[in-house]
């Protein structure tokens, strides 16, 4: 049930064969890129050479399930590549055009957009040529709760006055982001989520600062997470995306499918932090013997192993309902991974820390850099915290169903 098809077999293959012969190899590269570089934001040409045998390759826009925009895969088959893709984060995900939130903003452009918001900015977006932010969080409000946004959209005639500051906005530092989808309230006497709007703002658009990137644990990483202020930006009235008052159904539409990407990236990321802990274990010894022996370190190997396989299948029995009864029947198992994934990542990866001793939180390795991205995502589509209440409310609801029927 939870296995590939056999398209999606065939594109593991090669995507496979393509972390190996070209992504790995190109790590150092990229590192020796963005240490020559004077700015952390910095694209670096080994980007563009990856996407350029990726495109090659026939490996580009793998994420996106329509036909017409790449090969179709279903969220099972594609959750498998993302999590071949999560061993290389800094570079497989954008090599083959499917980093956040890039996939996302493309997904919201093809449900949601007009055709001329397809054909200016989402056919850019999925040829690799620009790249995109989204603009949804907030400094002033607790952002987990949507509704909470601020950020005002008032129409003025034909056109729309947005003012506010929004804060983490990734990608908004990348060299080549040129478009934001931004969420705002258009109505705020309306219903309480029928209040909100999203609008494509060109980046470049008067009135748009950006004010810095903000670090994640002190890595300012290179795609940024930018505090932007909105002050009487201006766009035209066909800004809005689907309809005035649809921000908060397209905000819910946008995160399924991004959460199981996220999941398995996390799950990718772990395996390799586990393939690094037992080389390290193997290769170090402490009293006269290695590092591997002790009962302790042990433990951890096969507490990592057992884990991460009950992350993977959780996330997997997610994509495989939101392809056989959709996300909102799902919602419960989408929620679960998002808290599920993450956690059993960190735990691997922190064990991997322990094992590498001081150079485990060094830059020598990549584990801190993993830690500090894999600890964000426990933020990032929303707390830990707010999934849980999710899975509670529908548990306390299929109870009281239950407890109905027997009368």
């Amino acid at each position: 049930m939870l296995g590939l098809s056999e398209r999606g077999a065939e594109y593991r293959e090669k995507v496979l064969a393509f972390m190996d012969e070209h992504v790995y190899p190109a790590e150092s590269v990229y590192h020796e890129q963005m240490a020559a570089a004077d700015s952390p934001n910095h694209h670096p040409q080994i980007l563009e050479d990856l996407k350029a045998e990726a495109k090659e390759r026939g490996l580009w826009n793998l994420f996106h399930p329509y036909p017409e925009w790449g090969p179709g895969l279903s969220n099972l088959d594609y959750a498998y590549l993302a999590e071949i893709m999560g061993r290389s984060i800094e570079l497989a995900p954008e090599s083959m055009n499917c980093n956040a939130p890039d996939t996302g903003n493309m997904e919201v452009l093809t449900l949601f957009g007009s055709e001329e918001h397809q054909e200016k900015w989402l056919r850019p977006l999925l040829a690799g040529e620009i790249r995109s932010a989204f603009a949804m969080t907030e400094p002033a409000v607790a952002s987990s709760d949507a509704t909470n946004i601020e950020t005002s959209m008032v129409r003025d005639g034909d056109e729309y006055v947005i003012n506010g500051r929004k804060w983490w906005t990734s990608n908004a530092l990348h060299q080549n982001c040129k478009v934001l989808i931004v969420m705002g309230k258009t109505d705020p006497q309306a219903d309480k989520h029928r209040q909100q709007s999203m609008m494509v703002v060109p980046l470049d658009t008067p009135g748009i600062e950006i004010v810095r990137g903000l670090p994640v644990f002190g890595y300012q990483d290179r795609e940024g997470h930018a505090e932007v202020t909105f002050t009487d930006v201006r766009v035209p009235a066909d800004a809005v995306l689907s309809g005035e008052g649809d921000g908060f159904m397209i905000s819910q539409a946008r995160l399924g499918p991004g959460r199981i990407h996220h999941c398995m990236r996390s799950i990718g990321m772990a395996e390799r932090a586990l393939d690094l802990m037992i080389d390290r274990a193997q290769s170090r010894e402490t009293f006269g013997a290695p590092i591997a022996s002790r009962s302790n370190v042990q433990d951890w190997i096969a507490e990592s192993r057992m884990e991460l396989e009950m992350a993977r299948l959780l996330t997997l029995k997610a994509a495989h309902m939101m392809d056989t009864v959709g996300n909102k029947e799902a919602r419960t198992e989408i929620a679960a991974i998002k808290v599920v994934a993450p956690n059993v990542a960190l735990k691997v990866v922190d064990r991997a820390i322990q094992v590498h001793g001081g150079g485990g939180v060094s830059d020598d390795f990549p584990l801190a850099r993993m830690y500090a991205g894999l600890r964000t995502l426990r933020l990032a589509d929303g707390p830990d915290e707010v999934h849980k209440m999710i899975i509670a409310r529908q548990e306390i609801k299929r109870r009281a169903a239950q407890t109905r029927a027997k009368g």
